[in-house]
C-alpha cells in the first residue's frame, strides 16, 4: 500500500489522490510559511489555513520543483545537442478557474513557496486581468457586459507578452489592473525580469487556440509548461461569488474610488439579488462556455469541496 488512492489507474491518463493521500507526498519537507504570511497572500471569502498548505500546497510546490529540474536538465542537454549558448527561458506556470472559486490565493501561495526553494529563488506572478481591454475600448465594441469573456482581451498582446517571456527576453513588461477602479491602470507597467518561474494566473489561460474568436494559430496555453485547474461544483462557486459580493458591499465597495461604489448602498436582499444577476448574465455562462471546457487540460487539478477547502487532486500521468 503506498498511500495512494487511484482512479482506474490502468485505463486513465490521471491519477486521483485524497486529500490525506496527497498530504504524505510532503511529510517530509519543512513548511516555510507563518500565519502572518498566509494572511497576506489569502484572497476575500478563502479560507485556507496552514493545516491546508501544508497538506496540499507544499507538496504541490515540490511536485512542481521537481518538474523545473526536470527542465534544467533537458536544458542542458539541449544546449549541448546544439552546440548553443543560450540562456535558459522560464519556466511557465499556468493557474486557471473560474470567479471566485480561489485560483488567486492558490497563485499567491505557490509564488511564495516556490521561491523558497532553494532550485529558483526567482519566482513572479502576473494576472490576466492586466490585458482586459480598458473599459473605454470595451464600451466601444460593446463588450462591458462580456468582461472576462475571451474576447474582452488583448488577446495579442498577452500572447506578445508571454512569447517574449519564453524567448528569453531580459525585460517584458505587462499592463496592471485595479480591482478597486475596475479598470486597466493607465501608464503603469509590471516589469518581468526572467525570472526562473513565471506564475500565470486567469480564466482562461488553458483555451487552446481553436476555441478563440477569430481562430488564432497560437494561444497562451502553448507556453505553459505546467497547468494548475482550481475546480469546484458550479453551485458552490456561485454561493462563494455571492458570499464575496456580500463581503465587498461593506468593505471595499464603499471606498470612494470604487467602480462598485453604487452597490455600497444595497440592503443585503437587494445585494444577493444584484449578484445573482451578474452571476447568470457573466460569471455562469463564462465558466459553462469558456472556463470549465479547459479542465481536461490541465496538468493537475485542485478539487474543492462546499467548505472552499481542497478536497482531492488529480494528477496527469507523465
Amino acid at each position: 500500500m503506498n498511500g495512494r488512492s487511484v482512479a482506474r489507474e490502468t485505463s486513465s491518463p490521471f491519477v486521483d489522490f485524497d486529500r490525506a493521500s496527497w498530504a504524505k507526498l510532503g511529510e517530509a519537507t519543512p513548511l516555510p510559511l507563518t500565519a502572518a504570511e498566509l494572511d497576506t497572500v489569502r484572497s476575500l471569502g478563502d479560507e485556507v489555513d496552514l493545516d491546508e498548505v501544508r497538506e496540499v500546497y507544499l507538496p504541490l510546490s515540490r511536485l512542481l520543483t521537481l518538474h523545473v529540474q526536470e527542465g534544467g536538465r533537458l536544458y542542458r542537454a539541449y544546449r549541448t545537442f546544439l552546440g548553443a549558448q543560450s540562456v535558459r527561458t522560464p519556466f511557465v506556470i499556468g493557474v486557471a478557474g473560474s470567479v471566485s472559486v480561489g485560483k488567486s490565493t492558490t497563485a499567491r501561495l505557490l509564488k511564495l513557496l516556490l521561491a523558497r526553494w532553494p532550485q529558483h529563488p526567482r519566482v513572479e506572478l502576473v494576472t490576466t486581468d492586466g490585458f482586459l481591454h480598458p473599459n473605454a475600448e470595451l464600451d466601444r465594441r460593446g463588450l462591458m457586459a462580456r468582461k472576462g469573456f475571451p474576447e474582452s482581451y488583448d488577446r495579442r498582446a498577452l500572447l506578445r507578452f508571454v512569447t517574449e517571456v519564453k524567448a528569453g527576453r531580459a525585460e517584458v513588461t505587462a499592463p496592471v489592473y485595479s480591482h478597486l477602479v475596475y479598470d486597466i491602470v493607465g501608464g503603469e507597467k509590471l516589469t518581468v525580469h526572467r525570472p526562473d518561474i513565471l506564475l500565470l494566473e486567469g480564466l482562461n489561460v488553458l483555451a487552446p487556440a481553436s476555441s478563440l474568436p477569430g481562430r488564432a494559430a497560437l494561444a497562451v496555453s502553448d507556453f505553459i509548461d505546467f497547468s494548475v485547474y482550481v475546480d469546484a461544483a458550479t453551485d458552490d462557486i456561485r454561493r462563494w461569488y455571492v458570499d464575496r459580493f456580500l463581503r465587498l458591499r461593506e468593505t471595499a465597495f464603499r471606498d470612494p474610488e470604487s467602480y462598485f461604489r453604487r452597490y455600497a448602498a444595497l440592503d443585503e436582499a437587494g445585494a444577493v439579488a444584484r449578484a445573482e444577476t451578474i452571476w447568470a448574465e457573466i460569471n455562469g455562462p463564462n465558466l459553462e462556455h469558456n472556463i470549465l471546457p479547459t479542465r481536461g487540460r490541465a496538468s493537475l487539478v485542485l478539487r474543492k469541496g462546499a467548505d472552499h477547502s481542497v478536497t482531492g487532486v488529480r494528477l496527469r500521468k507523465v
